[in-house]
């Protein structure tokens, strides 16, 4: 009796599944894919447009999607790194006459310890005129999030960043 009822629940189990059109199975994909973009994360987006197509070969949707894909990973990537560096929340960030470098350092140990070990930020500064050298900065700030925190330092420093494979680098103007 066991066995009977195994074998209707999964024939219940697969025609479910095969009752999906191609076509609606590649459109859950494509979805996914721009979900996986929207998270900043380029590499689950190719494999659920990719996925999209085995499925559907001619699906325009998964076609197009791919194209600006290629075209827009690296931004697509970076804004996902820059999402996830500004998640951490600093509950206080204090520093008095510190120059950037020692900024940024003190910025790295505290999202390393807010994050617990999962967003270590490896900071670069590039400055090949030196005008952040002699620059001193006094911080104050509470509760805040690290991209927040970043956001301080640029704009006393006039400084921009970008968020970089490895690094994130703060480029001097």
């Amino acid at each position: 009796m066991s066995k009977i009822i195994t074998f209707v629940v999964a024939g219940i189990l697969v025609s479910q599944a095969l009752a999906q059109s191609p076509g609606q199975q590649a459109e859950a994909l494509n979805v996914k894919g721009k979900a996986a973009e929207s998270a900043g994360d380029p590499t689950a987006a190719k494999d659920f447009y990719s996925s999209a197509l085995k499925v559907d070969p001619k699906n325009a949707t998964a076609i197009y999607s791919l194209g600006q894909l290629k075209i827009h990973s690296g931004t697509i990537a970076a804004k996902g790194r820059e999402a996830k560096f500004g998640a951490v929340r600093i509950p206080a960030f204090q520093l008095d006459q510190a120059t950037i470098k020692e900024a940024l350092d003190a910025l790295s140990l505290s999202i390393d310890k807010e994050s617990k070990g999962t967003v270590t930020p490896n900071f670069v500064i590039q400055d090949p005129k030196n005008r952040l050298a002699d620059q001193k900065l006094s911080v104050n700030l509470k509760n805040v999030q690290a991209n927040g925190v970043m956001k301080y330092l640029m704009e006393q420093t006039s400084t921009k960043v970008r968020y970089d494979e490895h690094a994130v680098v703060l480029v001097a103007n």
